[in-house]
């Protein structure tokens, strides 16, 4: 009993001499994949479904994908999804690494923009 619960907190495992490793399988992942982020609100938005105010920093688990065909200098460019606080409608927008900044795409529209405010 007292060496199974050693074994429980190895991180490193015994291979035998003779193992192959080459002979496992490999994972093929695809390359438009979307992953799972715990992200900011990049912007104060106000979704087009219910009329909700998602302001900055409010945070959401969002899933986020690669734009293909779609670079900016060689700058890849991400899209964001995620889900309104209180009608749960997909909200999506990208980075707009042209303008060091977001830019939203569908489901929301912007409200508040720092920049026009020092234009004026």
């Amino acid at each position: 009993p007292a060496n199974k619960m050693s074994e429980r907190k190895v991180l490193n495992k015994y291979y035998p001499i003779d193992f192959e490793f080459y002979k496992l399988p490999k994972l093929e992942l695809p390359k438009d994949r979307q992953y799972v982020v715990r992200l900011m609100a990049p912007f104060t938005m106000r979704c087009n479904t219910c009329g909700e105010y998602i302001y900055k920093g409010r945070k959401f688990n969002a899933r986020k994908e690669t734009v293909k065909n779609e670079k900016y200098l060689g700058i890849p460019i991400f899209r964001f999804y995620i889900k309104c606080t209180r009608c749960l409608s997909e909200i999506t927008f990208k980075t707009d690494p042209k303008n060091t900044d977001y830019a939203p795409e569908h489901g929301a529209v912007r409200t508040f923009q720092a920049e026009k405010l020092a234009e004026q």
